[in-house]
């Protein structure tokens, strides 16, 4: 998809080079916009889910890691969790089974779930293509909203590099 600033450009270049006074303001402004997503934090438990809060830190998205979803092999079966949920750190939210074993999801964080990913009922599959992708064709498994007591069990979690030295032990 092209932005309507790349669109732009070679519009406003035809414009300066037609005129013959040595430079003239155009009757817009043309600035770069970029289109960037928020910035999220995404930290891993033990159990191998993952959060990505917000960076207000009153919601986030839980699934299941990469390093799960290959763990357990091809998923036949999501069992989502209910909506409205209220869960502390540690209760199961759900269950994931595959050809290989079944495992529950639990909750990293203390949270309330207030959407559950659908997708995934239909096409349990989608959660090995994309365990990590929270776009709406991903393998996401539940938004939650946060209190202080979720925003304080997300500090203890691992960042992307202790969870990945966790795993290669």
């Amino acid at each position: 998809m092209t932005s309507i600033a790349r669109t732009l450009r070679p519009a406003a270049s035809r414009l300066l080079s037609r005129s013959s006074q040595p430079y003239r303001a155009l009757p817009f402004a043309a600035r770069a916009f970029s289109a960037s997503r928020a910035a999220h934090i995404k930290k891993y438990s033990k159990d191998h889910e993952w959060v990505e809060m917000s960076t207000d830190n009153k919601t986030a998205m839980i699934g299941i890691s990469e390093y799960a979803a290959h763990a357990l092999g091809d998923v036949v079966y999501v069992e989502l969790p209910t909506v409205p949920l209220e869960v502390a750190a540690g209760d199961s939210i759900g269950a994931v089974e595959s050809v290989k074993s079944a495992s529950d999801i639990n909750a990293p964080i203390t949270c309330k779930v207030t959407a559950v990913n659908s997708l995934l009922e239909e096409k349990p599959g989608s959660i090995n293509h994309g365990p990590e992708d929270d776009s709406a064709a991903g393998g996401w498994v539940a938004k939650v909203e946060v209190p202080e007591a979720g925003v304080r069990d997300f500090e203890g979690l691992m960042d992307e590099k202790a969870y990945k030295e966790f795993t290669e032990e």
